[in-house]
């Protein structure tokens, strides 16, 4: 892991998400697994599981939210659901749907939760799996094997405002911000991205 502040960091285009979803797609229908309904774990699993739906022609699309807590100021953070299923999965094959897959512990989350509701079956899809996972999904686009943050275009405000205000000392300046992304994270935002960094973060400094 790196050090706090300092970290690798994948910044994922639309275009990548798109085609990682089209490769799940595909990887789907070759296993002869039908889906009748599609689960999204919130909030990453959003995108990937409406792509799918469209690609799969699934009509059903529902959702449940995974948090991680820490239960003692030394202990590792744990998975729970904390924003039950709302519908009915009763005898149906259900593909369950998150972005990445990093530690597992989502998955271990929700697997069970689902299973719950009595499907007929369970399979599991992500777009970016990383190999230190403890916690295979069925399906996966993309394998990651060198650690690194996968920072997925619905989360860049949400994440570069958080990287933004750890930084110390802190940035002053648009100019200053972009440099110190580019070094300790390696990410390089366009102009329209900066912008709308700073402008959703309530930055103190223009773009």
């Amino acid at each position: 892991m790196a050090e706090p502040g300092k970290m690798p960091v994948q910044l994922i285009s639309v275009e990548e998400v798109v085609g990682a979803a089209d490769d799940l797609a595909r990887q789907i229908r070759a296993s002869d697994f039908r889906p009748d309904s599609i689960v999204a774990i919130a909030r990453g699993g959003f995108m990937p599981a409406r792509f799918l739906c469209d690609f799969l022609h699934v009509h059903k699309l529902l959702s449940l939210k995974v948090e991680h807590y820490t239960s003692g100021a030394r202990e590792k953070q744990r998975a729970a659901v904390t924003v039950p299923l709302a519908g009915d999965v009763r005898g149906e094959r259900v593909l369950l749907v998150d972005d990445v897959n990093d530690s597992g512990d989502t998955l271990v989350a929700a697997r069970p939760h689902l299973e719950g509701f009595e499907p007929a079956t369970v399979r599991t899809a992500v777009l970016h799996e990383k190999t230190s996972t403890h916690c295979r999904a069925d399906f996966h686009s993309q394998a990651v094997q060198e650690w690194r943050w996968i920072l997925y275009p619905w989360a860049i405000i949400e994440d570069v405002g958080q990287f933004a205000r750890e930084m110390d000392p802190a940035p002053t300046t648009a100019a200053e911000l972009n440099t110190r992304l580019q070094q300790d994270y390696g990410l390089e935002l366009d102009p329209a991205q900066m912008d709308r960094v700073i402008r959703y973060n309530d930055l103190p400094f223009s773009a």
